[in-house]
């Protein structure tokens, strides 16, 4: 089932399916590794005893991951780009299926954004978690979406408008993430959360989160849609954007217009 995958690692064992990010050493997300996720997920569509999705780094990386890769985002790929990482999310809608995500290292941007849409969050002790678009001169569509939700208004606001990181500890506080725990403890904690999933009806469990999505991402579809819109259609078109993303690829300040 592995050797499909060139930048991910994919097996389904006692009725758990495990996406494992093998991009070493950040698990930085491009396109291709968007869509391979994407393909894990479609082939989880139908097997219908799944009690669990679980997303985690891979043995050997320093980061779940640190985002979707800044140079998908220059105007000839940044349409391929969101498609690709918004069909994840759109096929999560239609799996149905308990996500749990294993956090070791770092979690920006589209990692983050992952985790937002993840129903249980286990992270190590020496996780971080962040949107730190803004510094690029672009915004995280999906984090505007459900950081509010999760997190609050406010601070949802503050993060996403100022790029700034916070612990595991914040973040529990929060609410983004469900347990903190060393690192060494995450394989115990999740086999124990995974224990008391597996004993539960698969059916019962995907209708449930759909029950979930309903009440509180009803109009998620739509949301996505008009921020999709806004990002490529108005965002993408300013000369600040282009900017940020040339400025970091050159490993230097970006020079805003403002415009």
């Amino acid at each position: 089932m592995n050797a499909e995958f060139q930048t991910i690692n994919f097996r389904i064992s006692d009725r758990v399916a495990r996406i494992s990010f093998n991009r070493p050493p950040l698990n930085v997300f491009n396109i291709a590794m968007m869509r391979e996720i994407n393909a894990a997920l479609n082939d989880c569509i139908h097997r219908r005893e799944l009690a669990a999705i679980i997303f985690e780094a891979a043995p050997g990386a320093r980061a779940f991951s640190a985002g979707v890769a800044v140079e998908e985002h220059l105007p000839d790929r940044v349409f391929q780009m969101l498609d690709a990482f918004h069909s994840v999310f759109r096929t999560l809608q239609q799996l149905g299926k308990p996500v749990v995500a294993v956090v070791a290292g770092a979690a920006l941007g589209g990692g983050c954004e992952l985790i937002a849409a993840s129903d249980i969050v286990i992270a190590g002790n020496n996780a971080r978690f962040g949107q730190p678009e803004i510094k690029l001169g672009v915004f995280p569509p999906v984090g505007a979406i459900l950081l509010p939700r999760i997190i609050g208004e406010r601070r949802a606001r503050e993060l996403i408008l100022t790029g700034e990181l916070i612990d595991a500890d914040e973040a529990l506080r929060l609410g983004l993430v469900t347990y903190v725990v060393a690192p060494e403890a995450l394989e115990a904690k999740t086999n124990e959360i995974l224990g008391k999933l597996r004993e539960l009806s698969a059916a019962a469990l995907g209708m449930t989160r759909m029950a979930l999505d309903l009440g509180g991402r009803s109009n998620f579809e739509s949301m996505l849609t008009d921020v999709e819109n806004l990002y490529l259609h108005e965002l993408m078109k300013t000369e600040d954007a282009e900017e940020g993303v040339r400025a970091f690829m050159a490993k230097k300040k970006p020079e805003w217009r403002n415009k």
